[in-house]
């Protein structure tokens, strides 16, 4: 099935010469909201003024230490101000941000580093350690600043910043230079470079941010979603800064009991979670609306499928719904998406306007309304390509088409239901099985708290869905268990698709953005046969 073709964008609204710093910080002193709060971290309010005037500091500095455009800097930064203010000095100095994961492992800052050839790092005081011992290895890599803490003989991001004239003049660059990159989630191999076009963040804005989420200049908005990667990047930078909103940042991990606190203290309007969090966040019978925000009005989720049980509990009990969608490092943000009032759990919805999305066979052929087939998107904010990796463009990127991994299909309503990405789905008895579907399933009972489903073979090789299920907290798992849950997949499913083996678990494993990481639950099983 093919939707119409794109609407709603004319490619030219951006102005050939243009910089993303200039549109998402400048404007605002323009526009006059100098004096208001762009964000709020643990050191207080900072107004686009004081934002604008720290942007310009960086471009100055990183300028000063002969770093010329085009050339990238890295970023494995806490979410703090400093995250905003050196990634749009960055852009506005026609350089390349490059933003990291923040949760990653020397080995992984190895690869990473090396492949984007950083010529400075930005490195929060807090995750020094973890990357100094790459220090003399990378023969790039000139200077490294540390935001905040002791600076161990490197520069201090507070002294580069003093140092640095509050006034700059933006690089002339064009909507289709490169401005910034991100990293791949890398969940089955090594991450891969995202390399994004100045215009990008326009469209994620205006499209999404704008038309969808419908934030606006009054919103005070919270991401539990981190600013290293794409999904928070919108939600924490390009949609508050669009329309001169607010923003709260947590530099730590947001665990629910962080979240809670985010939540009352600064009575955000918008909340911007992932699925697994907002099943804890409901595991706790005396989280609420009273003890959360009271001007939430809307919330949104992405990362992996919104489990339609959780969706409705979460709206019930905090009171505002959650639109529930889905999007990639590759096209920037979400591109289907439940809209307000019309939120219809289970499903992420249907296209962003402005996003052309199709499904097809094994062919590449359209399949029928009520066929799954694989998950193809047209974006204005698709990414250049992946940096260094052409056999891996030539999979992925076809024209103007991007392989999502994605399989979906489209219900009678003419909304995008998900079934899985394309490696996890199987085949038993001859039909498709999606495990998200069992997934919801299991997570649909009141004990269950997260599932995750892998193919296993039986004693004849056939394959059937086996269940690995983590219990919320004063429950305890055994055969008898294991039995009623299986019962209980059964009265709401095909027969085919209910669990033959369970096993209970204390934990998932995940990537550091949160997906369930299926493939090393099915590594293991394969390990143990």
């Amino acid at each position: 099935m093919t939707t119409s073709p794109r609407e709603g964008v004319d490619e030219n609204e951006v102005p050939r010469q243009f910089n993303a710093a200039s549109y998402y910080v400048d404007r605002h002193l323009d526009e006059g909201r100098g004096g208001k709060a762009a964000f709020i971290d643990a050191d207080g309010s900072h107004t686009y003024a004081e934002l604008a005037a720290n942007v310009n500091r960086v471009a100055n500095a990183l300028t000063s230490l002969g770093v010329r455009p085009e050339a990238r800097v890295a970023m494995i930064m806490l979410d703090t101000v400093a995250f905003p203010a050196t990634f749009f000095g960055a852009i506005k100095a026609g350089i390349v941000p490059v933003a990291v994961n923040t949760l990653l492992t020397t080995e992984h800052y190895r690869y990473i580093l090396g492949d984007c050839r950083a010529q400075v790092l930005f490195v929060s005081d807090a995750l020094y350690d973890t990357v100094a011992p790459l220090f003399d290895e990378l023969d790039r890599l000139e200077h490294v600043v540390v935001v905040g803490g002791d600076a161990r003989g490197h520069t201090r991001f507070d002294d580069l910043l003093s140092g640095a004239p509050d006034h700059f003049e933006a690089v002339d660059t064009t909507r289709d230079d490169a401005c910034f990159w991100l990293y791949s989630s890398g969940s089955t191999g090594n991450p891969k470079g995202v390399v994004h076009r100045h215009a990008n963040l326009y469209w994620t804005g205006k499209l999404y941010g704008r038309e969808v989420l419908g934030i606006g200049e009054d919103d005070v908005i919270f991401s539990a979603a981190k600013l290293f990667f794409a999904y928070g990047l919108g939600n924490g930078m390009t949609f508050p800064m669009e329309v001169g909103a607010t923003t709260v940042l947590l530099a730590g991990r947001p665990a629910p009991d962080a979240v809670m606190d985010v939540l009352k203290t600064h009575q955000p309007t918008l909340f911007c979670g992932v699925p697994t969090l907002y099943a804890a966040m409901l595991a706790n019978t005396d989280y609420g609306r009273e003890a959360g925000s009271q001007k939430l009005r809307r919330c949104i989720s992405a990362g992996e499928a919104l489990p339609e049980e959780i969706g409705k509990a979460f709206e019930k009990r905090f009171g505002a719904e959650i639109l529930d969608g889905v999007g990639s490092t590759e096209l920037l943000h979400i591109f289907l998406s439940n809209r307000a009032g019309e939120v219809h759990y289970g499903c992420s919805g249907v296209p962003v306007p402005g996003y052309q999305v199709k499904l097809v066979n094994e062919d590449g052929q359209d399949v029928p309304r009520g066929e799954i087939g694989e998950l193809l998107v047209n974006a204005p904010s698709a990414c250049d390509g992946y940096f260094n990796q052409r056999e891996k463009n030539q999979r992925t990127f076809v024209g103007p088409w991007a392989f999502t991994g994605d399989k979906y299909y489209v219900n009678d309503d003419g909304y995008y239901v998900y079934c899985g990405r394309s490696d996890d789905m199987f085949k038993s008895g001859g039909n498709w099985v999606s495990p998200f579907e069992v997934e919801s399933a299991l997570i649909a009972h009141e004990k269950v708290l997260e599932a995750a489903v892998i193919p296993h073979a039986d004693d004849h090789g056939n394959l059937k869905p086996k269940a690995y299920v983590v219990l919320k907290s004063g429950n305890a798992g055994d055969d008898e268990f294991a039995e009623a849950l299986k019962a209980f997949v059964k009265q709401n499913l095909e027969l085919w698709k209910y669990p033959r083996w369970i096993e209970f678990v204390d934990e998932l494993p995940k990537t550091a953005t949160g997906k369930i990481q299926r493939f090393k639950l099915r590594e293991a099983d394969r390990a143990d046969a």
